[in-house]
């Protein structure tokens, strides 16, 4: 009796031990699937795209004379921390107004901004600085002749390293509206305001990206017009 009641506790352990296996591997193939799932809907590219994720076709290096290295990794434009900023420029046809843009970016390495964008709007230029000023400052410059420091767009957010952000912008004939992660954090109308940008970066016109004396990772870089 006592060798029967052993060998059905034995039997039904590996039973249990199987049924555990079976289930942790199912889990875990799930898991893999969401997660190839995300990896494979960041790398679809099409008609809004203006990155590829491989090479820097349709962009230049900027040659601000301050910028560190510039490079594609893994689906990632990469500008790395120089003395000043670092970017790239847009060199194809891009819209005056009612256009929106959307990434995802990251500060690797630095403390400052690792997300800026020039933009046109109608016939001015404008620049959207995303972790600025030592790290928190998100703004606009400049407006009036004053930069994201110091104008009124001026907001503060706390930006951890190696944490991807989606940033969206939107351009129309009236407004200048930005959000981070769907908080919108800009929402400007510039109508009777003069836009202008910082000499730095002069050379990003009209569509450009750029870090200051920061690595910054950028990717999923698209435009689509309103």
């Amino acid at each position: 009796m006592k060798k029967f009641k052993s060998h059905y506790f034995i039997k039904n352990t590996l039973i249990l031990i199987v049924f555990l296996f079976v289930n942790c591997t199912e889990n875990k193939n799930k898991q893999l699937s969401k997660t190839e799932a995300v990896i494979q809907e960041s790398e679809i590219v099409d008609d809004n795209s203006l990155f590829n994720g491989k090479t820097l076709d349709g962009w230049k290096i900027t040659q601000y004379g301050t910028e560190g290295p510039v490079l594609v990794s893994d689906g990632k434009l990469v500008l790395n921390y120089g003395d000043g900023c670092t970017g790239v420029t847009w060199e194809r046809d891009f819209p005056k107004v009612n256009y929106e843009v959307t990434l995802e970016a990251r500060r690797t390495v630095g403390n400052d901004f690792f997300c800026g964008i020039t933009f046109p709007v109608n016939d001015e230029f404008c620049s959207l600085i995303v972790g600025g000023w030592g790290g928190p400052v998100v703004g606009l410059s400049s407006i009036d002749g004053n930069d994201a420091a110091h104008n009124l767009t001026q907001i503060l957010k706390k930006f951890d390293k190696n944490v991807w952000y989606k940033i969206k912008l939107h351009v129309t004939g009236e407004k200048i509206i930005a959000w981070i992660d769907d908080e919108k954090l800009v929402d400007f109308s510039y109508p009777g305001h003069r836009l202008s940008l910082r000499a730095e970066v002069q050379l990003s016109k009209p569509f450009g990206l750029f870090t200051w004396q920061t690595t910054g990772e950028i990717r999923n870089i698209r435009m689509q017009q309103l």
